[in-house]
């Protein structure tokens, strides 16, 4: 896609409509509890764009992962100043003895990601896990964990500390609110404990982004497309924090993992691998060229859809309808 834009998207949701295709990808792994995952596709002049905000989020939040999809399809990206984006492996919230089975999915990729602060799981599983991590990949690659805000303040501090030996690239969203990240920060100072801190959902899911910058709650932010409502905006979000930036997926198909790609190839700057590498995960896909780590990178092109794997992965009736409605009501609460 290039960056011509034409000067709207679609008139009515109907027109949205005519083209959606719902389909249901199996996981090879379980993944933030599921096995599988249903994404909306969207086709407009410019080309394919995914909605697949997950089955919780209400209509207002939804609005913008559809302004993305609609940017995808209807008005395209930015040009790219780079022709590969590095991307990280990620690592499930699984047993420490499973973590060699789930890097070797990731081709030439020196960064991992690692789930940690899992329901029902606790430290020492966290700890067992990113230990296994550092065993299969070396002293010289990139660790980051990942605790979705699953912490308090104190679990942070306290397990972040023991974390620390490993050499922590960074720990992402370790607290849910925004000024316990900011405090965080100033207490891992002062125990001198050297992690970066990195905002994940205080930017995704906030009504204000930018308040993690004027609260220098983090040193660096996690951005996604969708949930940010498209390329363009997400550009601007990170601009105005100023902050180093890392675009992450939200276990999307390649159709959704593209717009990450624009998003990431379109930065000034880019000094750490994305997490765009999840397309690894999926056993199926919507193109026969999936978007997957070579070499440690995904290169920056266009997808084709196939129709026939559209067709076999099409999901229930019930639940076309039901996602045509959630488009509806996307549509409705968008500003």
């Amino acid at each position: 896609m290039s960056g011509q834009r034409p000067a709207s998207g679609p008139a009515t949701v109907e027109e949205v409509l005519e083209g959606l295709r719902v389909v249901t990808l199996p996981l090879g792994i379980r993944f933030r509890g599921v096995t599988e995952r249903e994404v909306a596709l969207v086709r407009g002049p410019v080309g394919w764009g995914e909605f697949a905000p997950f089955v919780e989020y209400g209509p207002q939040e939804s609005a913008r992962w559809l302004d993305a999809a609609l940017e995808a399809a209807w008005q395209g990206w930015p040009e790219p100043v780079r022709g590969e984006v590095p991307v990280n492996a990620t690592v499930p919230a699984v047993p420490a003895a499973d973590v060699p089975a789930v890097l070797a999915r990731y081709d030439g990729c020196t960064t991992a990601k690692v789930k940690v602060a899992e329901r029902g799981q606790g430290e020492r599983d966290d700890i067992d896990r990113v230990a296994a991590v550092r065993d299969v990949m070396g002293a010289h690659a990139r660790i980051r964990v990942d605790a979705n805000g699953g912490w308090s303040l104190t679990q942070a501090a306290d397990i972040l500390a023991a974390l620390a030996p490993f050499d922590l690239e960074y720990a992402e969203q370790p607290c849910a609110d925004v000024r316990d990240l900011a405090r965080l920060r100033i207490d891992l100072a002062h125990q001198g404990v050297d992690v970066p801190v990195a905002a994940d959902e205080s930017i995704r899911k906030a009504e204000d982004p930018l308040e993690v910058a004027r609260l220098r709650a983090a040193d660096v932010i996690v951005v996604k497309v969708a949930p940010l409502g498209g390329v363009a905006c997400a550009l601007d979000v990170v601009a105005e924090c100023g902050l180093p930036a890392v675009v992450s997926s939200a276990i999307d198909s390649t159709v959704g993992l593209r717009a990450g790609v624009a998003l990431a190839a379109a930065l000034p700057d880019l000094d750490h691998a994305c997490g765009l590498g999840t397309g690894a995960l999926l056993t199926a896909d919507v193109t026969t060229e999936p978007l997957v780590p070579v070499s440690g990178a995904l290169p920056v092109r266009e997808v084709r859809v196939d129709e026939m794997l559209l067709d076999r992965h099409a999901s229930p009736a019930p639940r076309q309808e039901w996602w045509r409605e959630r488009v509806r009501a996307a549509w409705a609460a968008r500003r």
